[in-house]
């Protein structure tokens, strides 16, 4: 039995127009056997065939409608046609269609071939895909014109066929894939829906999470996940606008808020002043510049406490007084910084004594040096100039000046090799074999006259409890500071103890036979060792913290050692002469050195590298170096002092004396 075509369905791609051209081509004979086919159809209950029927002969069919039901469902069939054929020609309109050779007859109509009944039957699957193919190049409102498409040879019936599965392609065709247009329609009217009451009711729905607490959470039922897809800015705006734009300093007391700016670091601070007006006056309170300034520079007066006694200069920290302006000498201590930098340093010279200037010490209001004329000067740091001079200078020669001199005599009878002090007393050690304590509070009369070594002293130091001393003789002598007598004698040396200094209940000293040596004063016992690698040490330096030794000498390098394990840290290099001199300001972090190449040169503590270089600022050999957090004070053997002052023409610098 020849199978039927399929019954068309809503979904057929045919217009109603298409129809009526399908009709015009088809004999009234053959539409009468496609109407009778139809009825056996639907009457007979016989199911469609999945394969496209041959086309059939032409036949004439009525054009009126049997029934009122029958016309109804036409009806309806062509409004859905001809809303579905607009979405199907975007969709199958770029397939182009390859329909059979078909012969046209004189008067334009399309005919189909003869060889189409003659031809071996197509398959199901091919006559779909021609049926397809011939379905894709059909539109409602363009249709092509008879001259350049063929007639359709099938019943309008067989344009309704409908492809329920996805269809292979054959060869280069690609595969025809059925098109639901309900597909996805629901999910699609529920965005447009949801996304219509959101434009409308935002602040709405705002209103109502801020009143119930949480967010509603917008769900979408087909994927079965919930998504909040509101405006987060908006929102984030809403909540805290009322918070940000609250101004402490309107609500909090003024001391709560000085408090609180005092956390800041110096850089927030100053932009909190440019806040406002309010916020201009709590940022400059004294209060919270003061706190900024000690958390700055507390270091300095940590430094100051462990070692009270090692009165070099001062520390920069100001006067405690009523109103004193900490913004201003925080600014002050940054300038003094940046001048060290750049090594933008004013050089003021001290000129006095007569012969070489062995040693100096400092502090904020004076200058002490000792000279090799047997004299000591006291300078002032302000006016620079000398305010006292203790000793007379001698008229005989330098040979004469190593005899030893009467005890009876109140001064040194030759050189002024060393000197300490601080605010008590003055220890000076001299080429006579003795040192001198001095009572700076009565006018620098002397107390005691230490007397026990057998050669120069070339080096004193002390603390609150002792005075330690270092002699030619290679030996160093331990004193009491408050009656003068002497408690132990170290010996170990083989050479000229040529430096020395005290932390606590140890002392480190540095010899001319090349080594240092750590010694506990309780024992009286050399602990650890610390050798050059050539030559003698001619200075030797004790960090604050007694876990640092630097030493310099006739091998022209600065060694860094561990004091507790003994190892070689690291070397400072730059002199081109004997390093005759060491300074640590551990408060600033650099060292300062100064050496027989007529060179005071600084350098980082942490790092070893060369920071400031001095070179020819005297014209003979620099004896001695000594820094704080302003300046540098060196003296040389041409009998002067100098005065690297970095803070020389900076207005208020006087407010950083303590």
């Amino acid at each position: 039995m020849t199978a039927l075509p399929e019954i068309p369905d809503e979904n057929s791609v045919f217009s109603l127009g298409e129809e009526r051209e399908a009709h015009r081509s088809i004999s009234p004979r053959g539409r009468k056997q496609d109407l009778a086919l139809h009825a056996e159809d639907t009457q007979g209950g016989v199911q469609p065939s999945a394969s496209i029927a041959d086309p059939l002969p032409r036949h004439q069919s009525s054009k009126s409608f049997s029934t009122l039901n029958q016309a109804l469902s036409e009806l309806r069939l062509v409004s859905q046609r001809a809303s579905l054929s607009l979405r199907r020609k975007s969709i199958l309109s770029p397939r182009t269609p390859n329909l059979p050779s078909e012969k046209q007859d004189p008067a334009g109509d399309e005919r189909p071939s003869t060889s189409c009944n003659t031809a071996p039957k197509p398959s199901s699957h091919s006559r779909a895909s021609v049926w397809l193919r011939r379905a894709a190049s059909t539109s409602f409102r363009h249709r092509r014109d008879s001259s350049t498409l063929p007639s359709p040879t099938y019943d309008h019936k067989l344009y309704n066929y409908n492809v329920t599965s996805p269809v292979p392609g054959s060869g280069s065709e690609p595969p025809i894939l059925p098109y639901d247009p309900a597909s996805g329609a629901a999910a699609r009217a529920a965005a447009a829906a949801q996304n219509e009451m959101l434009g409308a009711g935002r602040v709405l729905l705002l209103r109502d999470e801020t009143r119930l607490g949480e967010p509603k959470l917008t769900r979408d039922s087909e994927s079965g996940i919930g998504i909040d897809i509101r405006d987060r800015t908006d929102d984030t705006a809403e909540s805290q606008t009322a918070v940000v734009r609250k101004d402490p300093t309107s609500y909090l007391p003024a001391e709560l808020i000085a408090h609180v700016l005092s956390y800041l670091d110096s850089t927030s601070l100053m932009k909190a002043e440019l806040v406002s007006r309010t916020w201009h006056s709590a940022a400059i309170s004294h209060h919270v510049w003061k706190h900024i300034f000690q958390g700055e520079y507390s270091k300095s007066i940590r430094s100051v406490a462990r070692c009270a006694s090692a009165n070099v200069g001062g520390v920069g920290m100001g006067r405690l007084i009523p109103d004193q302006d900490w913004k201003r000498m925080f600014h002050l201590r940054k300038a003094l910084e940046a001048r060290w930098i750049k090594g933008a340093a004013t050089a003021i010279y001290l000129e006095g004594h007569k012969d070489s200037v062995y040693c100096v010490q400092f502090d904020e209001h004076k200058i002490i040096t000792g000279s090799r004329d047997q004299t000591i000067r006291v300078w002032d740091v302000h006016t620079f100039e000398c305010i006292k001079v203790i000793g007379a200078p001698s008229p005989r020669s330098a040979a004469d000046s190593r005899a030893s001199p009467a005890p009876s005599s109140e001064y040194h009878r030759a050189s002024i090799l060393s000197l300490q002090f601080d605010k008590e007393i003055l220890v000076t050690g001299s080429s006579d074999w003795t040192c001198i304590v001095w009572d700076i509070q009565n006018d620098y009369k002397p107390i005691h006259r230490l007397r026990n070594h057998t050669a120069g002293v070339l080096d004193v130091c002390f603390d609150d409890k002792h005075i330690v001393s270092c002699s030619k003789d290679t030996t160093l002598c331990v004193w009491d500071r408050r009656t003068g007598e002497l408690l132990k004698r170290l010996v170990g040396h083989r050479g000229p103890v040529n430096a020395v200094q005290l932390r606590g209940n140890l002392a480190v000293s540095a010899s001319g036979d090349g080594i240092a040596k750590l010694w506990n004063l309780t024992s009286g016992l050399c602990i650890k060792e610390f050798p050059s690698k050539d030559r003698g040490l001619a200075c030797i330096e004790f960090s604050e913290d007694a876990r640092t030794i630097l030493a310099g000498g006739n091998d022209q390098v600065i060694y860094r050692f561990d004091a507790n394990t003994g190892e070689l840290i690291n070397e400072l290099k730059g002199h081109k002469g004997l390093v005759r001199s060491l300074h640590l300001d551990g408060t600033n972090g650099r060292v300062i050195s100064g050496s027989y190449d007529m060179s005071v040169k600084v350098f980082d503590f942490e790092s070893g590298n060369l920071i400031i270089d001095f070179p020819g600022w005297t014209t003979s050999w620099m004896l001695s170096a000594k820094a704080d957090y302003r300046r540098i004070v060196a003296t040389s053997q041409d009998s002067r002092a100098v005065i690297m002052d970095f803070g020389f023409g900076l207005s208020g610098i006087e407010m950083l004396e303590g």
